[in-house]
Protein backbone atom coordinates (compact mmCIF):
# COMPACT_ATOMS: atom_id res chain seq x y z
CA UNK A 1 0.00 0.00 0.00
CA UNK A 2 3.10 2.22 0.65
CA UNK A 3 3.75 2.34 -3.12
CA UNK A 4 0.33 2.66 -4.36
CA UNK A 5 0.16 5.86 -1.83
CA UNK A 6 3.95 7.06 -3.12
CA UNK A 7 2.47 7.17 -6.75
CA UNK A 8 -0.44 9.02 -6.04
CA UNK A 9 1.52 11.80 -4.32
CA UNK A 10 4.41 11.80 -6.60
CA UNK A 11 5.32 15.11 -8.28
CA UNK A 12 5.10 14.93 -12.25
CA UNK A 13 7.08 17.98 -14.30
CA UNK A 14 3.64 20.24 -15.21
CA UNK A 15 3.77 19.02 -19.14
CA UNK A 16 3.11 15.45 -17.83
CA UNK A 17 0.14 16.60 -16.21
CA UNK A 18 -1.18 18.51 -19.06
CA UNK A 19 -0.65 15.55 -21.26
CA UNK A 20 -2.44 13.05 -19.07
CA UNK A 21 -5.70 15.85 -18.92
CA UNK A 22 -5.90 15.30 -23.04
CA UNK A 23 -7.27 11.97 -22.33
CA UNK A 24 -10.56 13.41 -20.27
CA UNK A 25 -12.10 12.43 -24.14
CA UNK A 26 -11.62 10.23 -26.61
CA UNK A 27 -9.49 11.48 -29.40
CA UNK A 28 -10.75 11.91 -33.45
CA UNK A 29 -7.35 12.29 -34.73
CA UNK A 30 -4.81 9.87 -35.44
CA UNK A 31 -0.77 10.52 -35.47
CA UNK A 32 1.54 8.96 -37.77
CA UNK A 33 5.39 8.76 -35.73
CA UNK A 34 8.59 8.43 -36.78
CA UNK A 35 11.76 8.01 -34.60
CA UNK A 36 15.94 7.59 -35.81
CA UNK A 37 17.78 6.15 -32.46
CA UNK A 38 21.10 5.46 -31.83
CA UNK A 39 20.38 1.49 -32.29
CA UNK A 40 17.91 -0.81 -31.67
CA UNK A 41 18.01 -1.68 -27.78
CA UNK A 42 15.18 0.78 -26.05
CA UNK A 43 17.03 0.17 -22.75
CA UNK A 44 20.57 1.43 -23.82
CA UNK A 45 19.59 4.28 -26.96
CA UNK A 46 18.58 7.10 -27.30
CA UNK A 47 16.77 9.29 -29.39
CA UNK A 48 17.42 11.41 -32.48
CA UNK A 49 15.03 12.60 -34.00
CA UNK A 50 10.92 12.36 -33.90
CA UNK A 51 8.83 13.41 -36.78
CA UNK A 52 4.76 12.81 -37.06
CA UNK A 53 2.19 14.16 -39.22
CA UNK A 54 -1.36 14.39 -37.85
CA UNK A 55 -4.14 12.75 -39.82
CA UNK A 56 -8.14 13.69 -39.32
CA UNK A 57 -11.62 12.34 -40.89
CA UNK A 58 -8.99 10.02 -43.57
CA UNK A 59 -7.08 13.48 -44.32
CA UNK A 60 -2.96 13.68 -43.96
CA UNK A 61 -3.27 17.62 -42.70
CA UNK A 62 0.31 18.28 -43.98
CA UNK A 63 0.31 21.84 -42.02
CA UNK A 64 -0.09 20.27 -39.06
CA UNK A 65 3.50 18.31 -38.03
CA UNK A 66 5.77 17.83 -36.20
CA UNK A 67 9.83 17.19 -36.40
CA UNK A 68 12.61 17.56 -33.74
CA UNK A 69 16.08 16.63 -33.82
CA UNK A 70 17.86 15.83 -30.75
CA UNK A 71 21.58 16.20 -30.09
CA UNK A 72 23.82 13.82 -28.44
CA UNK A 73 26.22 15.72 -27.44
CA UNK A 74 26.69 15.93 -23.58
CA UNK A 75 28.87 19.20 -23.59
CA UNK A 76 26.96 21.99 -21.44
CA UNK A 77 27.74 25.18 -19.52
CA UNK A 78 29.44 24.87 -16.39
CA UNK A 79 26.68 26.66 -14.54
CA UNK A 80 24.00 23.80 -15.86
CA UNK A 81 23.76 20.71 -13.47
CA UNK A 82 21.84 18.87 -16.47
CA UNK A 83 24.08 18.36 -20.02
CA UNK A 84 22.60 20.17 -22.88
CA UNK A 85 21.67 16.92 -24.57
CA UNK A 86 19.27 16.02 -22.09
CA UNK A 87 17.91 19.22 -21.76
CA UNK A 88 17.23 18.99 -25.21
CA UNK A 89 15.44 15.55 -24.70
CA UNK A 90 13.23 16.84 -21.98
CA UNK A 91 12.33 19.77 -24.04
CA UNK A 92 12.05 17.63 -27.32
CA UNK A 93 9.60 15.04 -25.08
CA UNK A 94 7.04 18.29 -23.88
CA UNK A 95 6.82 19.48 -27.48
CA UNK A 96 5.90 15.85 -28.88
CA UNK A 97 3.67 15.37 -26.15
CA UNK A 98 2.13 18.87 -26.91
CA UNK A 99 1.92 17.97 -30.57
CA UNK A 100 0.14 14.37 -30.04
CA UNK A 101 -2.29 14.87 -26.81
CA UNK A 102 -4.58 11.82 -26.83
CA UNK A 103 -4.27 10.93 -30.79
CA UNK A 104 -4.02 7.62 -31.66
CA UNK A 105 -0.30 6.66 -32.95
CA UNK A 106 0.55 4.79 -36.36
CA UNK A 107 4.12 3.74 -37.37
CA UNK A 108 6.02 0.55 -38.70
CA UNK A 109 6.87 -1.53 -35.47
CA UNK A 110 5.51 1.14 -33.02
CA UNK A 111 6.00 -0.98 -30.22
CA UNK A 112 9.78 -0.23 -30.57
CA UNK A 113 9.16 3.80 -30.70
CA UNK A 114 6.58 3.36 -28.12
CA UNK A 115 8.81 1.61 -25.38
CA UNK A 116 11.94 4.36 -26.34
CA UNK A 117 9.75 7.18 -26.07
CA UNK A 118 8.99 5.51 -22.45
CA UNK A 119 12.35 4.64 -21.58
CA UNK A 120 13.32 8.27 -22.01
CA UNK A 121 9.85 9.67 -20.11
CA UNK A 122 11.03 7.05 -17.45
CA UNK A 123 14.49 8.94 -16.94
CA UNK A 124 12.68 12.35 -16.21
CA UNK A 125 9.98 11.16 -13.55
CA UNK A 126 7.01 10.45 -15.87
CA UNK A 127 4.68 7.53 -16.61
CA UNK A 128 4.20 5.92 -19.74
CA UNK A 129 2.30 6.53 -23.17
CA UNK A 130 -1.24 6.80 -22.79
CA UNK A 131 -2.09 6.29 -26.12
CA UNK A 132 -3.65 3.47 -28.34
CA UNK A 133 -1.58 2.52 -31.18
CA UNK A 134 -1.78 0.72 -34.39
CA UNK A 135 1.31 -1.05 -36.19
CA UNK A 136 1.19 -0.61 -40.26
CA UNK A 137 3.03 -3.79 -40.47
CA UNK A 138 0.59 -5.72 -38.20
CA UNK A 139 -2.65 -4.11 -40.14
CA UNK A 140 -0.60 -5.42 -43.23
CA UNK A 141 -0.27 -8.81 -41.99
CA UNK A 142 -3.40 -9.20 -41.18
CA UNK A 143 -5.12 -7.88 -44.06
CA UNK A 144 -3.52 -10.67 -45.87
CA UNK A 145 -3.97 -13.39 -43.15
CA UNK A 146 -0.39 -14.14 -42.39
CA UNK A 147 0.61 -15.40 -39.42
CA UNK A 148 4.02 -16.39 -39.95
CA UNK A 149 6.98 -14.95 -38.05
CA UNK A 150 8.28 -12.73 -41.77
CA UNK A 151 8.40 -9.15 -41.24
CA UNK A 152 8.09 -6.55 -43.57
CA UNK A 153 10.02 -3.40 -43.92
CA UNK A 154 8.51 -0.23 -44.19
CA UNK A 155 10.28 0.10 -48.00
CA UNK A 156 8.41 -3.50 -48.71
CA UNK A 157 5.38 -2.09 -47.64
CA UNK A 158 5.66 1.52 -49.64
CA UNK A 159 6.12 -0.61 -52.84
CA UNK A 160 3.44 -3.17 -52.60
CA UNK A 161 1.42 0.05 -52.38
CA UNK A 162 2.64 1.72 -55.26
CA UNK A 163 3.52 4.48 -52.95
CA UNK A 164 6.83 6.83 -53.67
CA UNK A 165 8.88 5.45 -52.15
CA UNK A 166 10.23 7.36 -48.94
CA UNK A 167 13.96 9.11 -48.90
CA UNK A 168 15.96 8.33 -45.85
CA UNK A 169 14.87 11.16 -43.50
CA UNK A 170 12.28 10.95 -40.62
CA UNK A 171 9.40 13.15 -42.01
CA UNK A 172 9.79 11.20 -45.10
CA UNK A 173 9.06 7.75 -42.78
CA UNK A 174 6.12 9.48 -40.98
CA UNK A 175 4.26 10.52 -44.30
CA UNK A 176 4.84 7.31 -45.82
CA UNK A 177 3.22 5.76 -42.58
CA UNK A 178 0.39 8.11 -42.89
CA UNK A 179 -0.27 6.84 -46.33
CA UNK A 180 0.00 3.37 -45.64
CA UNK A 181 -2.30 3.55 -42.74
CA UNK A 182 -4.89 5.35 -44.47
CA UNK A 183 -4.48 2.71 -47.53
CA UNK A 184 -4.70 -0.38 -44.63
CA UNK A 185 -7.50 1.48 -42.82
CA UNK A 186 -9.82 1.16 -45.71
CA UNK A 187 -8.79 -2.07 -46.68
CA UNK A 188 -9.76 -3.67 -43.43
CA UNK A 189 -13.07 -1.38 -43.03
CA UNK A 190 -11.56 0.49 -40.25
CA UNK A 191 -14.11 3.93 -39.47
Amino acid sequence: MIGWIKNINKKYPEFWKKYLLTFEEKSNRYVSIALETTGLDSEKDSILSIAAISIVNNTISIGNNFEINISQSDTSEQSSSIPTAKKEEIEALELFLNYIENAILIGHRIYFDVEIINNALDKIDCGRLKNEAFDIEIMYKKLHDLNDDKSFSLDELVSFYKIPKAKVSTPDEAFSIALLFLKLKSKLGII
